[in-house]
């Protein structure tokens, strides 16, 4: 790739993790307003259409796309996607923006734990170390025997877990399934999962309600559409980084619209744990190792 390319590519990251950020904003709004279930359910119904569709348009049509050799993998991944995204989406309730990403952004180096035991992989020292001291990280933003602990500070923590999970079992099926019948089943699966928990939990919207749904929708989409073109023009290693800018601008989201407050601790922890995360994805260049790339607009949260 260029030095051109990559620098577009690093221009359309940052336009994601913005767009992405926007998405987290709005999600906290309305599932502080109607039930998360209910929220979920119905963005998953707006990605279960675009990928049918998207899949028609293409050659072999759903068929081809749905054609997987690893059907009960891909269909846990999408059950897995669908209730982490619920996991974060209440968390951004529960404790606010700032402090769920915070803790969020220690998800790289979970991949980086278990993807020893769930693929395989060799872990250096190094990349231990760097795993250990972010977790580190993570204790200052939890700040445990500092103040009263809130067992609700663990739900990003959680979140992260899951979307560790999925990511791994990503790159799992991709040994065998390409990308498109990954995504194809991850918003069928998540659409139909969800669709039997959310519809218990219905509840009238009011048009202000269903305006900023359409908007969560058509963000998701957009986000997507982004971050694909990113990963068309540009090298992985160059612009991965640049999604830790989520935290940023969901920060700001959440303390400008939101009152959120920015705790010194969880500045502190976030900054520690963003660091070792970009030390784990840097020995992952150096090792030729493939990259974690989220590439469905449901996977972010």
């Amino acid at each position: 790739m260029t030095e051109q390319n990559n620098r577009l590519g690093i221009l359309l990251m940052v336009a994601t993790t913005m767009v992405f950020a926007g998405q987290d904003g709005i999600s906290r709004y309305l599932a502080s307003h109607y039930n998360v279930f209910m929220v979920v359910m119905i963005r998953f119904w707006f990605f279960a259409a675009f990928v049918i569709v998207a899949s028609m348009r293409r050659p072999g049509g759903i068929r081809r796309a749905a054609a997987t050799k690893q059907p009960a993998v891909q269909i846990f991944r999408g059950v897995l996607l669908v209730l982490e995204v619920c996991v974060m989406i209440y968390s951004f309730t529960a404790i606010g923006l700032v402090q769920s990403h915070a803790v969020f952004s220690c998800y790289p180096l979970l991949i980086a734990a278990l993807s020893g035991p769930v693929l395989g992989e060799k872990v250096g020292w190094r990349r231990w170390t760097a795993i250990g001291i972010g977790f580190c990280g993570v204790l200052i933003i939890l700040a445990p025997g500092v103040e009263v602990f809130s067992p609700l500070a663990l739900i990003p923590l959680v979140s992260a877990l899951m979307f560790s999970l999925y990511g791994l079992l990503t790159r799992y099926v991709a040994r065998q399934d390409p990308a498109s019948v990954s995504f194809f089943w991850t918003g069928v699966a998540g659409a139909a999962a969800m669709t039997l928990v959310g519809i218990w939990f219905w509840e009238p919207m009011t048009t202000e309600g269903w305006i900023w749904m359409a908007v969560l929708c058509c963000t998701a989409v957009t986000g997507h559409y982004l971050m694909i073109r990113a990963y068309e023009v540009a090298e992985v290693a160059a612009i991965q980084p640049f999604a830790f800018l989520q935290l940023i601008f969901a920060s700001a989201i959440g303390v400008s619209v939101f009152g959120d407050a920015v705790a010194l601790n969880t500045v502190i922890g976030a900054v520690v744990v963003v660091s070792a995360g970009l030390f784990t994805l840097w020995r992952a260049r150096v090792k030729h190792e493939p990259a974690v790339v989220v590439t469905d607009p449901s996977a972010q949260p």
